[in-house]
């Protein structure tokens, strides 16, 4: 980032390639419509652009990358206060349908992943949203407690709390 900011445009290509999929997936799973997802992805990339000059590091780029992705899905919340909220699929439902591995595996095995994939899936978007999305900053932007509590402006204990609690549903759910 440090590189973009002092006009290295090939540096903005570095960082998109290496981000551009966990974001959209973590603002597709936030907000469960493609074409707002599409929408907020843009305008989080868009608003990087614009804010280039003035980045100062003050934490990992990934911090502030989805601290602007989560101020952008405020934004969108306060303007649709209808927008449903997290998924872990597409409009189709196959986003996570299958777990690839690498290995074949006999069909009962196959259909038990399916099944376990899509009540991890049921699970997820039945969290709180403060919780979904400490889940999905860990899972889908790699971030410690400490990064959540910055990208989402609380305190490292209120994160930890929400992180902690998200855990604990999806393990008893899973468990259930």
């Amino acid at each position: 980032m440090l590189l973009y900011r002092d006009g290295d445009a090939g540096a903005f290509d570095a960082l998109y390639a290496r981000h551009k999929g966990g974001l959209y997936r973590y603002l597709l799973r936030q907000c469960r419509e493609a074409a707002a997802a599409e929408e907020l992805f843009q305008d989080v990339w868009m608003n990087l652009a614009r804010a280039r000059a003035g980045y100062t590091i003050q934490a990992k780029f990934t911090t502030y990358l989805y601290r602007l992705a989560h101020n952008r899905l405020i934004d969108h919340y306060r303007k649709h206060r209808h927008a449903a909220m997290v998924s872990f699929d597409d409009e189709d439902g196959e986003a996570m349908a299958e777990l690839p591995d690498g290995r074949e595996r006999p069909a009962d095995d196959a259909l038990d992943a399916k099944r376990q994939a899509e009540r991890l899936m049921a699970l997820i978007a039945g969290l709180p949203e403060a919780q979904r999305e400490a889940f999905l900053l860990q899972q889908e932007g790699d971030m410690s407690v400490e990064e959540i509590a910055q990208a989402t402006g609380v305190n490292r204990e209120t994160a930890k709390s929400r992180l902690r609690y998200a855990m604990a549903r999806l393990r008893q759910g899973m468990s259930e």
